[in-house]
């Protein structure tokens, strides 16, 4: 009798690890997305109120599976990269070609890191961060971007981006996109330093 509790007990250990071994490996996202479409939003010298006299981009790029309806809303699984905060020089309207870094110091080539903000009691991100969309609702998740840097080049009308980010919890983020960039002129419908109206709404 002994010998059969301690054989149950031994076969319910397993199967609970197991179990948590398939949970754990579940919950592993994405390292490496290769971003399938994306766009660019010019928003002009949208920080001029603070001195700040270059322009701004946002960039948002996202891996095939996911779609976006009329109303701004996600639907499929996959990642969705939003780099907020693009600083561009005060002539440039379009994504620059060269190697941009994630800092503060809101000079051309760099890109604000990615921080939760407080609004009313309303936390939400902004600056940079990816978000995880999976199949299991619960398990969709974001990740800010503290450090890091991402490329870009040009041929055409082809754009290539690489990246080489670091998220909050020191995990390192790469990901990769080559197509045409769509570019979107918000800079006379956005007032300075005003409220951006975001295409994408992050659930």
């Amino acid at each position: 009798m002994k010998k059969f509790i301690l054989l149950i007990f031994i076969l319910a250990t397993i199967l609970t690890s197991c179990g948590e071994s398939q949970l754990s490996s579940s919950l592993v996202y994405e390292k490496n997305p290769q971003y399938a479409w994306g766009y660019a939003e010019f928003f002009g010298d949208y920080y001029a109120d603070y001195a700040n006299k270059n322009n701004v981009l946002s960039l948002s790029l996202f891996t095939d599976s996911l779609k976006l309806n009329s109303l701004g809303e996600l639907s499929g699984l996959g990642q969705y990269l939003f780099l907020e905060d693009v600083f561009q020089a005060p002539a440039d309207t379009l994504l620059q070609v060269g190697t941009y870094t994630v800092n503060n110091t809101g000079l051309p080539f760099t890109v604000a890191p990615g921080k939760n903000d407080t609004v009313d009691s309303q936390v939400f991100p902004i600056g940079a961060y990816i978000s995880y969309y999976e199949y299991i609702t619960s398990n969709s998740t974001l990740k800010l971007i503290s450090r890091g840097s991402f490329t870009v080049s040009r041929s055409g009308s082809i754009y290539t981006i690489a990246c080489n980010f670091v998220t909050s919890d020191s995990t390192i983020l790469k990901g990769t996109f080559k197509a045409e960039l769509p570019h979107i002129d918000e800079a006379l419908s956005t007032q300075k330093s005003g409220i951006r109206k975001k295409l994408v709404y992050v659930r």
